[in-house]
């Protein structure tokens, strides 16, 4: 997740500049990013949120969910083609799939938009769950690496799909939480801009082409206004 200060631009043909890193030079770079961060001037809570600690470790310890068969199904055709242009690697497209649906409708949680997840990470990562950002954050959903490390995990952990989009989700649904479902304010929170536009537009645009079936009963925000997640409790 970026912010003002990070200089991350945020934009999906970003993506590929920001994560040309060797893979073999990852763990490495991992080694050092909490360094990294410490100097970087600090935008917003950067998910520092004290909160945050207790629903990322009630996530983590969250058993794998199971959802319902045939709505996942429609999900999963609708999107698949659409993914596939992206990510090459069957087994890894239905993997970011398979997640991010799962978390989506995880049990006893808040039900997010999976389109909404879908276009947060097509903005943060263009699903390269090896990006790492000029502030540190790593992975599809850009979580930051001091996370793995409070959690009991290992950092490289957050370049696996599961672990990734399982505390990405997590953080969008406590800011949700936190902004009474006003998309807008949220995704703004999730980047570290609080009160700028940018980040929420570019999402929210890329939110109407991952849409599937009326994002399964989820509305779409059709223009500029603050929309809300009413739906997505």
């Amino acid at each position: 997740m970026c912010s003002a200060s990070c200089e991350r631009g945020c934009r999906p043909e970003a993506a590929s500049a920001r994560t040309g890193l060797a893979r073999p030079r990852l763990l490495a770079l991992l080694a050092c990013v909490g360094g990294l961060f410490a100097a970087l001037p600090v935008s917003a809570d950067q998910q520092r949120d004290p909160e945050l600690q207790q629903v990322l470790e009630r996530a983590i310890a969250q058993a794998q969910c199971f959802t319902d068969h045939y709505d996942s199904a429609v999900w999963y055709t609708l999107m698949e083609p659409r993914l596939r242009v992206i990510v090459k690697e069957k087994s890894e497209r239905m993997d970011i799939l398979q997640q991010v649906y799962c978390e989506t409708h995880r049990p006893g949680e808040a039900r997010l938009p999976p389109g909404l997840v879908m276009a947060l990470i097509a903005v943060e990562s263009r699903f390269d769950r090896w990006a790492v950002s000029s502030a540190g954050a790593v992975g599809l959903m850009q979580v930051m690496p001091f996370w793995p490390e409070k959690l009991g995990m290992r950092r490289y952990e957050l370049v696996h799909v599961a672990p990734n989009v399982h505390m990405g989700c997590a953080i969008l649904r406590f800011y949700l939480g936190a902004e009474h479902n006003d998309v807008r304010k949220a995704l703004a929170r999730y980047n570290g801009s609080p009160g700028k536009r940018e980040y929420p537009d570019l999402v929210i645009t890329q939110w109407t082409h991952w849409r599937g079936a009326d994002d399964l009963g989820f509305p779409v925000a059709a223009d500029n206004s603050a929309p809300s997640a009413a739906a997505a409790r």
